[in-house]
């Protein structure tokens, strides 16, 4: 069975890396996995081809997709991307890579077609296994460190912080919201629904005794 493309988030196997910043393009393609296992209608299949990769098929958006985890730890993402298009006859340009982005403040979202990766080591694999930029993705804000000069290699592997953390499911809906538009009805729309997003904060006057 053909699949239109491929939706890919960025991350590192194992328990210790669950919950952490760099992570969250994990975390996005976990969303949709659950999502797909509530809703038969996606018709979500485990596929076993590869250590490198954890791989499903998902109907989603109007087609079938895979669902995509390189296993290969962040810095060799792209090994297990390559390995993916060579089997199920993608090209660059059906790709959606999903990843973390330090220049983007938490909470917010960017959706854009090729670019520069930013010093981001599962970007810079995955152009350099595929020799080209030109590849969809979703940058999914993490902010930077307060603290000048901080380590962040450091940062990107600590988990969100508690205030963080409670806005994740809002953020993986809204960005899923993006893709299925994207998919649907191109990037100019997607573009629109993604960049707009913005966290709820409460309102503190609400909470003021009259």
């Amino acid at each position: 069975m053909d699949c239109k493309s491929a939706i890919i988030g960025l991350g590192n196997p194992g328990p210790k890396y669950e919950q952490t910043r760099h992570n969250i393009g994990f975390m996005l393609v976990d969303s949709l996995v659950s999502m797909a296992g509530e809703r038969k209608s996606m018709h979500l299949e485990r596929i076993e081809e590869s250590g490198d990769y954890a791989l499903w098929r998902v109907r989603f958006a109007g087609a079938y997709r895979l669902l995509v985890k390189p296993m290969t730890y962040m810095n060799l993402s792209g090994k297990a991307v390559a390995r993916i298009c060579g089997r199920h006859g993608l090209v660059p340009e059906q790709l959606l890579v999903v990843h973390d982005e330090l220049d983007l403040p938490f909470g917010r979202l960017k959706l854009k077609m090729g670019g520069g990766n930013n010093g981001h080591n599962g970007l810079k694999s995955i152009e350099e296994h595929l020799n080209t930029p030109e590849f969809f993705r979703l940058r999914m804000g993490i902010g930077r460190p307060a603290v000048r000069f901080a380590d962040i290699s450091a940062w990107v592997l600590e988990p969100f912080a508690n205030d963080d953390a409670i806005h994740l499911p809002a953020i993986l809906t809204h960005a899923i919201k993006g893709i299925d538009i994207l998919h649907r009805r191109g990037i100019s729309f997607a573009v629109q629904h993604i960049n707009g997003f913005a966290l709820e904060t409460p309102d503190k006057t609400s909470a003021e005794p009259a």
